[in-house]
């Protein structure tokens, strides 16, 4: 099937990347901000995780993992269990201290799950409408490709994160 091809395609990249940012990635190098209002690879790959898990449980009309599988205890972040970034201050960026393979962890889980969802739409789903809230209204393909175009930036922002704290020094 064509477009769950794509899809699958798609999440792939947005898992290579994901993974090449964080690829031997220590403390130091994983809350390196740029400066004091910019953004850290921690965050960033916590963030696009957050709203993947949120959009594909949204679609599944299911729970997120980020609750029921416990990953936000594992990660004891100070901030509501439902938060997933948006409007997040400098401050709550810099709350964000976790391991790469914590972060990984999450990740994977939540792509795994997003793949095998994929596995179980047919061609006549992606064109189902999903939120009526837009004009025009969101269809299930539109929102996939929403949440792949906001997970592609932030990963290839955390790669560049990744990029300038090297040239600062850290690994």
């Amino acid at each position: 099937m064509l477009s769950t091809d794509l899809m699958r395609d798609a999440f792939s990249r947005v898992h290579d990347s994901v993974h090449a940012s964080l690829l031997g990635a220590g403390p130091e190098l994983l809350e390196y901000r740029a400066d004091p209002q910019a953004n850290t690879i921690a965050w960033l790959v916590w963030h696009l995780t957050r709203v993947q898990d949120d959009h594909i449980a949204g679609l599944m009309d299911g729970p997120q993992l980020w609750t029921t599988a416990g990953w936000h205890k594992r990660f004891d972040l100070p901030f509501a269990a439902s938060a997933t970034g948006y409007g997040q201050s400098a401050g709550d960026v810099a709350a964000v201290k976790v391991g790469a393979d914590l972060l990984l962890g999450y990740f994977d889980a939540v792509h795994e799950r997003t793949l095998d969802y994929l596995d179980t739409l047919t061609e006549a789903d992606y064109g189902r409408v999903v939120d009526t809230r837009w004009t025009p209204a969101v269809t299930l393909a539109v929102r996939l490709i929403s949440v792949i175009n906001d997970d592609l930036q932030h990963a290839g922002q955390a790669s560049y994160v990744r990029g300038l704290a090297q040239r600062a020094g850290l690994h």
